[in-house]
């Protein structure tokens, strides 16, 4: 495992392909926060930039939305089935520190405009807005049970953190489709080199930034 000596790129490139629909992001994105925190004091010389992709997991639900329960049931083929689902995800969130209201959850939306808002905001070059942006779309949905397929409530949303309303059009390419080499989501690429998929533990995705910086 490295220590971020001399052999050491000045620079670890990270990308995350996600969906704002994929509980499994949210919760990767808090344990991909603390596998940063550990390699920052870890590789303190090591420049760390994060780049994140909306990819779309379901580009063919209606702009509308559809009803978030009715579309899951017919999914996992039961509401036992559905409720098996959510609460091993909430299980897995607590863990992590998040708390996941499926409850409040009505419509399964089209994320194509989300993702048009975040492509819009990444060009300002301003992470921290980007970052504040990207978490008060997973809190929306996820814990408020907001509909982030709806226009209002996005440029509401992102008039909370902050966001020029210049950029609050809805101008820009729609969500992206999954690219070669990208099966699901959360995946990770470290450096173009290491690629790790699924919400991992902290510790495994420490191991692919070392491995990506040797």
């Amino acid at each position: 495992m490295s220590d971020g000596g001399a052999r050491n790129p000045a620079r670890l490139a990270i990308g995350i392909h996600f969906d704002l629909i994929c509980p499994w992001c949210f919760i990767g994105k808090r344990q991909l926060a603390e596998a940063l925190r550990r390699f920052a004091e870890q590789a303190p010389a090591i420049a760390v930039e994060s780049v994140w992709h909306p990819m779309q997991l379901l580009p063919d639900v209606p702009e509308q939305g559809l009803p978030f329960a009715e579309f899951y049931q017919r999914r996992l083929g039961s509401a036992d089935a559905v409720q098996q689902r959510q609460q091993q995800v909430v299980a897995a969130a607590h863990r992590v520190g998040l708390s996941l209201d499926f409850a409040r959850i009505r419509r399964m939306p089209n994320t194509a405009r989300a993702h048009r808002l975040l492509r819009r905001v990444e060009s300002l070059r301003q992470p921290a807005l980007y970052d504040a942006l990207l978490e008060r779309l997973f809190a929306a949905y996820f814990q408020r049970g907001e509909d982030i397929g709806d226009a209002a409530t996005l440029w509401t949303l992102a008039a909370e953190v902050g966001v020029p309303a210049v950029l609050r059009d809805d101008t820009t390419p729609a969500g992206a489709s999954s690219p070669p080499g990208v099966a699901g989501v959360p995946h990770y690429a470290f450096n173009g080199q290491v690629t790790v998929s699924g919400a991992q533990d902290p510790g495994l995705l420490l191991m692919a930034m070392h491995k990506a910086a040797a």
